[in-house]
C-alpha cells in the first residue's frame, strides 16, 4: 500500500488542490492512504474531514514578514514542528509527501530527510498554484525530486507546467443541467441573468460595498444577485420588490451549484478562484488584491488574454463600475457566452489527475 502526505492548509487556496489531488490518487489506486497534513489555525480542519481523509495537526510556522521579535522565535518554532512532522511521517509510513506551498509545507519539506527510525529520506513533490512561487515553495523545490506549477514563469526553475489540481465536482460540472435545480437552492428565478459575488472564504469589503451599492439598478434591469460577503461581514441590502432577488449569504458551501446558477462573477483572483471559475467556464471581473506582491493580477492574466474575463483595480471597483460595466455585461447573452468559452478555453481540467500520475510515479520510483 502507498501512503501519501498531502500537505496543504491555512488558507483553501492550498487546501484545495491538496484534497483535489489526494480525491485523483483515490480515484487511480483507491488503496492509497492519504493523510492530510494542517494545523489547528487553518480551514482545514473543517475542510479535510468533511472530505473524508484523516487529519495530522502540526505547530503552524507563520513567517514574519518584518523583524519584529517573533523571528527570533522562529527557530525554535521550525524545530518543533519538523519534529512533529516527522513524528507523522513515520507513523503513516509515507512514501511521498506533496507540498502545495505556505506555513504547513515548509516543516513537512524540512521533515522529508532522515529521520530517527527511517534509513531513508522521503520523496518529495512540489506543487505552485500561484504566478509567483512563494517561500515555502522555493525551499522545497530544491529537494524536490518533482516540482510542478500553474503557470510559466512561477519563479521555480524547471518547473513542469500542470495547471491548478481542481475537485472533479467543479471540472465536471454541467451547469446548464443543474441550473434549475442551483437556482430553486438559492431562492433565485429560473429565468433571467443571475451575478455571483464572492471575495474568498473571508468575503471582501471593496467587493461588498461596490456591488450593493449598485442594488437597485441591477435589480431594474432584472439581473437577480447571490452574494457571498464573509461571515465576519455584514450586508443589508433593501427590498426592491422587482423579481430579481439579491439573495446575501456569509459563505457558500456548495460552490458547485453557486457557478450553476450564475452567468457571470465578480470575484479576487486568488490562483484557486481563477482555476475553478474558468474550469467552469464563467466570464469573471477579476478584482486582484491591492496589497501583497502582486500576483493575484498574475493569476488572472493568462484568462483575461484568452478573453475569458477581465481585471479591475479594487480602486477602480464602485457602484458605477458595477452599473456601467457588468450590467451591460449581463445583458448581452451573446457576449457571455463567447467569454464562457473563452474561459473554459484557459484551464486545465485534467491538472488533478495529472499530479496524481506524477506523485504516483515519484512514490514508486
Amino acid at each position: 500500500m502507498i501512503s501519501v502526505i498531502v500537505a496543504g492548509g491555512g488558507t483553501a487556496g492550498h487546501i484545495e488542490p491538496a484534497l483535489a489531488v489526494a480525491d485523483a490518487l483515490r480515484r487511480l489506486d483507491d488503496s492509497i492512504r492519504v493523510t492530510a497534513l494542517g494545523t489547528e489555525r487553518g480551514l482545514e480542519t473543517k475542510l479535510v474531514p468533511e472530505r473524508g481523509y484523516p487529519l495530522e495537526l502540526i505547530p503552524p510556522v507563520p513567517l514574519p514578514r518584518k523583524p519584529t521579535a517573533d523571528l527570533l522565535r522562529l527557530p525554535g518554532r521550525v524545530r518543533a514542528s519538523v519534529a512533529r512532522t516527522r513524528a507523522v511521517i513515520d507513523a503513516v509510513e509515507a512514501d511521498v509527501i506533496v507540498g502545495f506551498g505556505g506555513y504547513v509545507a515548509l516543516p513537512a519539506y524540512l521533515a522529508a530527510g532522515s529521520g530517527l527510525r527511517r534509513r531513508r529520506k522521503v520523496p518529495v513533490v512540489v506543487h505552485e498554484a500561484n504566478a509567483k512561487a512563494g517561500i515555502a515553495n522555493k525551499v522545497g523545490a530544491r529537494r524536490a525530486a518533482r516540482v510542478l506549477a500553474a503557470v510559466p514563469d512561477s519563479g521555480l526553475a524547471g518547473a513542469q507546467v500542470v495547471g491548478i489540481p481542481v475537485r472533479a465536482a467543479i471540472t465536471t460540472l454541467d451547469r446548464a443541467a443543474l441550473r434549475a435545480e442551483a437556482r430553486a437552492h438559492f431562492g433565485l428565478p429560473a429565468e433571467g441573468p443571475v451575478l455571483l459575488v464572492f471575495g474568498g472564504s473571508q468575503g471582501a469589503v471593496s467587493l461588498n460595498e461596490a456591488v450593493s451599492g449598485a442594488a437597485p439598478q441591477l435589480a431594474a434591469a432584472g439581473i437577480s444577485v447571490l452574494h457571498a460577503h464573509g461571515p465576519k461581514n455584514t450586508l443589508e441590502v433593501a427590498e426592491s420588490g422587482a423579481p430579481a432577488p439579491y439573495v446575501a449569504v456569509p459563505y457558500l458551501s456548495r460552490m458547485d451549484l453557486a457557478y450553476a446558477a450564475a452567468d457571470a462573477v465578480v470575484c479576487r483572483s486568488g490562483a484557486m478562484t481563477v482555476a475553478e471559475v474558468s474550469a467552469v467556464g464563467l466570464p469573471a471581473f477579476y478584482v486582484p488584491l491591492p496589497h501583497g506582491n502582486g500576483e493575484q493580477e498574475l493569476n488572472a492574466r493568462p484568462v483575461v488574454r484568452q478573453g475569458g474575463g477581465r481585471i479591475v483595480p479594487d480602486s477602480e471597483l464602485t457602484p458605477k463600475y458595477v452599473i456601467d460595466e457588468v450590467i451591460p455585461l449581463l445583458m448581452d447573452s451573446a457576449r457571455l457566452i463567447e467569454m464562457g468559452r473563452a474561459a473554459a478555453g484557459a484551464g486545465h481540467r485534467d491538472a488533478a489527475d495529472a499530479v496524481a500520475r506524477i506523485v504516483l510515479e515519484v512514490a514508486r520510483g
